[in-house]
């Protein structure tokens, strides 16, 4: 099948790569499977026959906002679609936000854990408002995260929260709807309007309850992401297929309903 879609990978530009994924695999305890580089990406996905990777980075510091959209926009490709970063203590967040759409780019990833926010705190609701009026999209781990203690701040009931008060924010929740806290997704979001990629789920979950979690979705708001480089793409992508679904909705999973967020 060609056109497939990775909605979650990483990549740094090469000389971060070199010290940021030691630091991050230490902190994980998981091996990353590339170097890290967008080359690295590339040839990941020639293995895995996957077409597009999106790409999301996170700044940890306010500062941090201009190098990675100056390097965004620097990689940017027919396969590599990258998404920047905006930190929420960042004094110009609403400019940088509409500077981001006025460059083309799709939208933004956040990371609750390393960027110190709760992703249902009033505070931040000028950041989810800028985001609507520029018709980006949010990229947003959500659940637990591996390389943290067990925290609440991005929790499936704190998204229920988020998505009630802002209705029209393009949310796409990461290892479908929050990493190790699936019996809440369950329970709260499954069955709603609510963009889910797939990655670090299909790992970590046995394929009866993660049949039923996507066949009781939408089918629509279903994607396939890998988590590259920390999951291995053309593994992930095996895993998903045998899961048996239908071809009509494993098409949709892997690239229709990615074709259709992104507009391509």
């Amino acid at each position: 099948m060609t056109g497939i879609i990775d909605f979650h990978t990483h990549a740094f530009p090469d000389q971060v790569a070199t010290k940021a994924l030691p630091a991050l695999e230490k902190r994980s305890g998981v091996k990353a499977y590339h170097d890290g580089t967008v080359c690295g990406l590339l040839a990941s996905m020639d293995r895995a026959g996957i077409d597009t990777s999106v790409i999301c980075s996170i700044a940890t510091r306010p500062e941090q906002f201009q190098a990675i959209f100056d390097w965004s926009a620097s990689i940017r490709s027919e396969k590599i679609i990258p998404l920047p970063s905006v930190h929420p203590a960042d004094p110009e967040l609403k400019k940088h936000i509409w500077t981001i759409g006025k460059k083309g780019f799709k939208g933004i990833k956040m990371h609750p854990f390393y960027q110190e926010f709760v992703i249902d705190d009033p505070a931040l609701d000028s950041l989810y408002e800028a985001l609507i009026r520029e018709n980006l999209l949010l990229i947003l781990h959500t659940g637990q995260d591996i390389g943290f203690p067990d925290s609440d701040c991005a929790s499936p009931r704190r998204i229920l929260n988020l998505v009630t008060r802002f209705p029209d924010l393009r949310l796409v929740t990461t290892h479908l709807g929050g990493w190790n806290m699936w019996d809440e997704v369950r329970r709260l979001l499954t069955g709603r309007p609510i963009y889910m990629e797939l990655s670090f789920s299909l790992d970590f979950l046995d394929q009866i309850r993660l049949r039923d979690m996507i066949t009781s979705h939408p089918r629509g708001y279903i994607l396939f992401g890998s988590d590259s480089p920390w999951s291995d793409q053309a593994t992930t992508l095996k895993m998903l297929r045998r899961l048996d679904l239908d071809e009509d909705l494993f098409r949709e999973i892997v690239r229709e309903n990615g074709r259709t967020l992104l507009g391509i």
